[in-house]
């Protein structure tokens, strides 16, 4: 199969890697022709050490080069998904299938990011989304991986199954598309706020509190806009918030860490030196549960952290002593 990855940052390198592995044609396109012009002259990604880019990987920053493909990958950031489908969409053929691999949650109009890409293309193209826990650095050196890929058809999901699955990435199919977009952006507010945790000097017992207590509210607003409750117990949702709270990897729980030890949160992106989406989902999210009446505290708390100025030791203590409740709202019923 003839496929162009759309974003060469190691999420969608190291996917361009595997489908070229699994026997497909692959290009790799880059938004900036220095950018593009370098990984073909080093052959290798930076942010990917260690990882050759083989020479039967195209490399462009043309995205012409979505022409004539039957599937094309989307793996920009969040806030370049719109841009980038608003530009390939009058050059795609028809019937191409799109996916979209990347996590967040729009700015400003607060939709998944393939109710943006339909929203983009006029809904005229196949859309699946994929997710799961998956970094970039593991997948490009074949360590064994399990995702999820959503799709309202069962036929599309089973497509993008059969052509990224090989014997060290299982991918599992579901039609809860809006679940896997919320779980896969929401998950990253925690992410950040474990980072937090761990720069305050707070131990296992916090961390383990707050991802269970954040899954908990995640899915309480998922299940809200429309999402099962089940994905949120899935790959998408507490298998990607377990590798995304506590890996080394983690540029969310890598930006929360800073913020714990005292930098101020812009600064604390910054110094990540790439996009941290769970620092734009925390708005999202707060809007979004505005909207539908849903508590969330842990991702409220953070919201202020991140937006107003609130000190992260004392937003944890005011969680701690919030009224208490049950558990769960289902006992004594």
């Amino acid at each position: 199969m003839k496929i162009t990855v759309l974003g060469s940052g190691g999420w969608g390198t190291a996917l361009a890697l595997l489908l070229l592995r699994n026997g497909h044609q692959v290009t790799l396109w880059s938004y900036l022709e220095q950018e593009s012009a370098t990984l073909r002259e080093k052959r290798a990604n930076p942010v990917l050490p260690g990882v050759p880019l083989p020479d039967e990987l195209e490399l462009t920053a043309d995205l012409s080069s979505v022409r004539g493909r039957e599937l094309v990958v989307l793996a920009t950031p969040s806030f370049a998904v719109r841009s980038t489908a608003t530009k390939a969409a009058p050059l795609l053929d028809e019937g191409t299938v799109l996916v979209s691999v990347s996590k967040g949650i729009e700015e400003g109009s607060s939709l998944t990011l393939t109710q943006v890409i339909e929203e983009v293309t006029q809904d005229r193209f196949p859309i699946a989304a994929l997710s799961g826990p998956s970094h970039a650095e593991e997948v490009a050196r074949e360590v064994p991986t399990s995702v999820v890929v959503a799709a309202k058809d069962r036929a599309v999901a089973e497509l993008v199954q059969d052509v990224f699955m090989n014997p060290v990435f299982r991918v599992y199919t579901t039609d809860d598309v809006l679940g896997v977009e919320l779980a896969a952006a929401l998950k990253n507010i925690i992410a950040l706020c474990a980072g937090i945790c761990d720069g305050l000097g707070f131990g296992d017992n916090t961390k383990a509190a707050l991802m269970t207590r954040g899954l908990n509210e995640i899915a309480r607003l998922g299940q809200a806009l429309g999402g099962r409750r089940d994905t949120f117990a899935g790959l998408a949702g507490v298998g990607d918030l377990m590798v995304t709270c506590t890996s080394q990897h983690s540029r969310n729980r890598r930006c929360g860490v800073l913020i714990g030890q005292g930098h101020l949160p812009q600064q604390a992106v910054r110094e990540v030196g790439m996009v941290v989406e769970g620092y734009y989902a925390a708005a999202a999210a707060k809007s979004l549960a505005d909207k539908v009446g849903v508590d969330m505290p842990i991702s409220q708390a953070v919201w202020r952290v991140l937006y107003r100025g609130k000190d992260p030791k004392t937003a944890a203590m005011e969680l701690m002593a919030r009224e208490k409740k049950p558990e769960s709202e289902e006992v004594w019923t």
